[in-house]
């Protein structure tokens, strides 16, 4: 690919021009810092370690079977797994790992009222991974565990009305590629159909429906910046219009990191009883990064579909875990229930070779048979070792009741924003709705406060799409991804606040500030001198940061 021309790389994915980037920043002797993507930097330990410890276990109840064949293992055997757990324990006291997996067990067992035996039992089986994942939607307690987790995160104490069902997937990757072909399998989303995206957004989620396989037409929600990155009341007004099918939407929002207001949520919840056919699609994978987090999920939960991965906040990226769930009672299926006779029996004959009764196919077992093109269906479902290690994160915050990882979690990233802005000399602006997870560098917004409102403007008018993050790349060695490919509409730079060490952050912020002065420089050449920027002026920029709008 040629990287040499900046307007014909604008067209690129975010995620793509970053290669693009750090082609760049690589170039020089300085190390190159990539603040782009989310992959973070730290992960949890102890119910990894439990994972493995329960997987010692697991090949001990397998080495059981087959004593006289050397390198050969059988299936643990359900009885008496409970005492040989408790021996096993006892046994190896002290090893990482082993005081979480006894607190797991005593957890399922006293707290959540199911069997232990059984638990253990489910566990060395989808450790082993030596059986097809069954039922191929979700593990049996393994849903029940998870799902507790995910209402204790995504709902809390919301009241909440009737059960969920979930589909255990590879990542919200996964969870975004089987919805949108289901949804489109099915009918319920065609070719022309109108959705509505709450901007800025997850890129894929633009570029997807514009892709031949759907062919949908975008309404753009914007929250923009001077609301505090949270949606007016006069965008969502468009989710009134019955020709917008559906709406999906990342809350918290990426990349700003905000989680809605409580006074969006309501917002939103009153548009839903006046177009109780909408669907909503929500992204909250940053939501546990936040103290009391309200999913929509939560809010309406008949018309959303939650979409969850394990991936940041247990630093499992690469373990490709997460969770799709619907209300038992949902629009989608009433939206299937009510196709055309022509349609329903088109359907009929797709999913025929799963069940005798088709109509009766929930919208979150026709997602698992199509991810699989149906005909596989009975190979479907994740992988059951990564499910095990979703039930090990599930049980250690279920069981963190301080919420001690959360404030740990939420202590890192805080730290690097602080660490960035002190270097930039900026003034950090408080919000209460964000979890900092990323963060929008608004170049455009960093030069006024620096040196004032002209030469803000100035520099808009100096930089092309992308220009900035490439000089940025090339002066500094520092890649951060474009704002305006998650659908800003100024001149910004997605850091992460995830991926760097803190020392990394204060030179991100001290490297911006050094070329905000070489361009000030320029801008005072060019304007014979520039008054703006001295004196005063200059230091109240620097200390006040620039007023948003209110809601």
């Amino acid at each position: 690919m040629d990287f040499s021309d900046v307007k014909k790389l604008a067209g690129l994915s975010p995620f793509e021009l970053k290669d693009a980037l750090i082609q760049v920043a690589s170039q020089s002797d300085r190390l190159m810092l990539n603040a782009g993507r989310g992959n973070p930097n730290f992960l949890a330990t102890t119910p990894r370690h439990g994972f493995f410890q329960f997987g010692q276990f697991a090949m001990s109840e397998a080495e059981r079977s087959y004593i006289y064949m050397e390198h050969v293992g059988g299936f643990p055997r359900r009885e008496g797994i409970e005492a040989r757990f408790e021996i096993f324990a006892k046994a190896h006291a002290g090893a990482p790992g082993t005081r979480f997996i006894e607190a797991a067990v005593s957890y399922v067992r006293d707290q959540l009222g199911l069997s232990a035996g059984d638990f253990i039992y489910e566990m060395c089986v989808a450790i082993l991974g030596c059986n097809y994942p069954v039922p191929d939607r979700m593990l049996r307690l393994s849903e029940i565990i998870v799902g507790k987790y995910i209402h204790q995160e995504m709902i809390g104490t919301h009241p909440f009305v009737g059960t969920f069902d979930m589909y255990a997937v590879e990542g919200g990757t996964a969870a975004m590629t089987y919805l949108f072909n289901s949804l489109r399998e099915n009918n319920v989303l065609s070719p022309g159909d109108t959705i509505a995206l709450g901007m800025p957004i997850f890129t894929p989620y633009i570029e997807i429906p514009h892709l031949n396989d759907y062919q949908l037409v975008e309404t753009l929600i914007d929250a923009p910046p001077e609301n505090n990155w949270q949606f007016t009341k006069k965008e969502l007004q468009k989710l009134l219009d019955p020709k917008v099918k559906a709406f999906f939407l990342c809350n918290p929002s990426n990349p700003p990191s905000v989680k809605m207001s409580d006074e969006v949520l309501g917002y939103i919840a009153d548009i839903v009883k006046q177009r109780p056919d909408l669907i909503i699609l929500t992204d909250d994978v940053y939501g546990t990064f936040a103290d009391n987090f309200l999913s929509l999920f939560a809010i309406a939960p008949q018309n959303t579909i939650l979409v969850y991965s394990f991936s940041k906040y247990f630093g499992v990226t690469g373990w490709r875990m997460g969770v799709v769930a619907t209300h038992e009672d949902n629009v989608i299926d009433r939206k299937i229930a009510a196709l055309p006779e022509a349609k329903k029996k088109e359907l009929d004959a797709r999913y025929s070779s799963i069940t005798t009764e088709p109509r009766k196919l929930k919208f979150i077992d026709r997602l698992v048979a199509d991810s699989r093109t149906v005909a596989l269906n009975h190979t479907a479902g994740l992988s059951t070792p990564v499910q095990a290690q979703m039930v090990m994160f599930s049980l250690f915050c279920l069981m963190d009741e301080p919420q001690a990882y959360k404030q740990s979690m939420k202590r890192i990233v805080l730290r690097r924003k602080e660490a960035l802005y002190r270097e930039l000399g900026l003034p950090m602006q408080e919000d209460p709705n964000s979890v900092n997870y990323y963060h929008l560098l608004d170049l455009q917004d960093i030069a006024t406060q620096m040196h004032g409102e002209r030469f803000g403007k100035w520099i808009a008018t100096k930089l092309q799409p992308n220009e900035a993050l490439f000089r940025i790349a090339e002066e500094t060695s520092i890649v951060l991804l474009p704002g305006r490919g998650f659908g800003g509409k100024h001149a910004s730079g997605r850091v992460s606040l995830a991926n760097l060490n803190e020392y990394d952050y204060a030179n991100i912020g001290r490297s911006l500030r050094k070329l905000a002065s070489e361009y000030f420089a320029r801008f005072e050449k060019e304007n014979g001198g520039g008054k703006e920027g001295k004196g005063r002026n200059a230091k109240t920029a620097v200390t006040k940061p620039v007023k948003r709008g209110k809601k």
